[in-house]
């Protein structure tokens, strides 16, 4: 059963049409369960598959145990332990080959269960008083099937609180319906949009390798690097709208993911817009603690800007080496990590030189707005060429046009995408700016369920029609 499929709809509507059976926390965490142990089962066909993941869990219960009861002086070997273990699971090519496990085994979902062990094994140590996590609750939070693949990233005491609270969230027709729209947008996002945009990049790719004429082959290179970042956004953000809406079918809020990425207007916003719970994870546990101990050490006020742009580049890069356990998501995170630590410099520059009334004011210049749109933009889908490509991908991609050539293709991506997005929004403001006395138009319960119904039927005639399955969810790779 792929993710974000017919299938994957009907089963979570099916755990949470039975949850609701009974608003007992006992009765909605044992649906839970049996949900989430049958959604495994259909993913891991031999249980001997599954024993590696099985040891990653017992560790991280074991070291979680350990700081309960006591010995958080531990807690850096216990954090290193659990890391060493994730990067010999996943399989890291820096690790000899010798080392590594050689039979086949089921690693789906482990990044997201590596986040949950560190964050719940840095909470328990930094607890007074600590309270103990029971192995039913533990595994309940690490396997819950509506975050098991991609997320996303919940914190436990958010999940607790609400899985097993006596009156569990308010669940009435319209949280209802607003959730099963959600549910169309996001298979419409995944079945229909991303599998667009998916065809436009694969097509771009073949046609670079073809012998056209310059002016085609820089046309296919624009289409190219604009077409994967809209393909992944359709493609993860409409995977995450159908999970959160099955599990508040279920009573459990999760935390949002996404929030209007494309309208930020540098590339520091742009990430607190997109993957807003892993980036939340790694400026939580990795830019704020580093930033601390450095400003500590070196507490001279003149250098803390540039201690905040080193944790940036660092906490970003982390970010690269997550994604993938190859040299290529090594160099995504490092170019990541050197845009964002660029657009930090250049924040303070222009505030230090302008002086921050007037900065304030640049900054909030709709055509300075629109080209941060434009820059940023372009700048994710450069990043995005070591995401979706090998080494010899980029190369043979990047050697098809000259530097020239490629100075002007991305000036274009640069300028166009400034124009469609500030387009967008100005015609999202405008149609949003219809209202009646209830609110916009657009958001009034008859429009929903007239634009729920025909993205509903869109996506399921297009679906029948192509007969070819969507693409894999991205982040399911991870």
């Amino acid at each position: 059963m792929d993710t974000a499929s017919f299938q994957f709809v009907c089963f979570g509507l099916a755990a949470a049409l039975v949850s609701n059976f009974s608003r007992s926390p006992l009765w909605r965490s044992l649906v839970l369960a049996a949900a989430s142990i049958l959604f495994l089962g259909l993913l891991v066909h031999s249980p001997a598959a599954f024993l590696p993941m099985a040891g990653f869990l017992l560790l991280g219960y074991l070291a979680i145990k350990l700081v309960e009861r006591g010995w958080s002086r531990l807690l850096p070997a216990l954090l290193v332990a659990v890391i060493f273990a994730y990067i010999w699971l996943k399989k890291y090519t820096l690790l000899p080959n010798a080392l590594l496990l050689h039979s086949a085994y089921f690693t789906l979902g482990l990044s997201y269960i590596f986040f949950r062990v560190l964050h719940v094994l840095i909470e328990t140590a930094d607890a007074d008083p600590k309270k103990p996590l029971g192995l039913g609750p533990y595994l309940l939070y690490l396997l819950n099937f509506t975050t098991f693949v991609s997320g996303p990233i919940q914190r436990y005491d958010e999940f607790a609180q609400e899985q097993f609270a006596a009156d569990p969230a308010p669940l009435d027709a319209r949280v209802v319906g607003l959730q099963i729209e959600r549910i169309i947008r996001g298979f419409f996002k995944v079945n229909v949009l991303a599998m667009i945009f998916n065809a436009v990049h694969q097509d771009a790719v073949a046609q670079i390798y073809q012998p056209l004429t310059p002016a085609d082959k820089m046309y296919a290179a624009l289409r190219l690097a604009a077409a994967y970042p809209i393909f992944l956004y359709f493609n993860f953000s409409g995977y995450i709208d159908i999970v959160i809406a099955i599990a508040r079918l279920m009573r459990v809020r999760l935390p949002e993911n996404f929030n209007r990425p494309f309208s930020a207007s540098n590339v520091l916003d742009f990430w607190n817009q997109w993957h807003i719970t892993l980036s939340n994870w790694l400026k939580t546990y990795v830019y704020n603690p580093l930033l601390v101990a450095l400003m500590r050490r070196i507490p001279s006020p003149a250098w803390q800007p540039f201690l905040g742009v080193f944790c940036f580049f660092v906490t970003f890069f982390l970010i690269g080496i997550w994604h993938g356990r190859t040299s290529e998501f090594i160099f995504f995170g490092f170019v990541t990590g050197a845009g964002m630590s660029v657009n930090k410099l250049w924040q303070i520059a222009l505030a230090k030189s302008m002086g921050r009334k007037q900065y304030k004011a640049l900054a909030a210049n709709p055509l300075y707005v629109a080209l941060g749109r434009g820059l940023n933009f372009a700048w994710f889908a450069f990043t995005l060429f070591w995401f979706w490509g090998s080494w010899i991908d980029t190369k043979r991609i990047f050697s098809a046009f000259t530097p020239v050539q490629w100075l002007a293709i991305w000036t274009a991506a640069v300028v166009l995408a400034a124009i469609v997005l500030a387009l967008w929004e100005w015609l999202r403001t405008a149609l949003l700016s219809i209202r009646t006395a209830g609110g916009p138009v657009l958001t009034s319960r008859y429009a929903r369920v007239v634009y729920a119904s025909a993205l509903g039927l869109a996506g399921i005639v297009i679906t029948v029609l192509l007969n070819q399955p969507a693409p894999g969810i991205v982040y399911k790779a991870f």
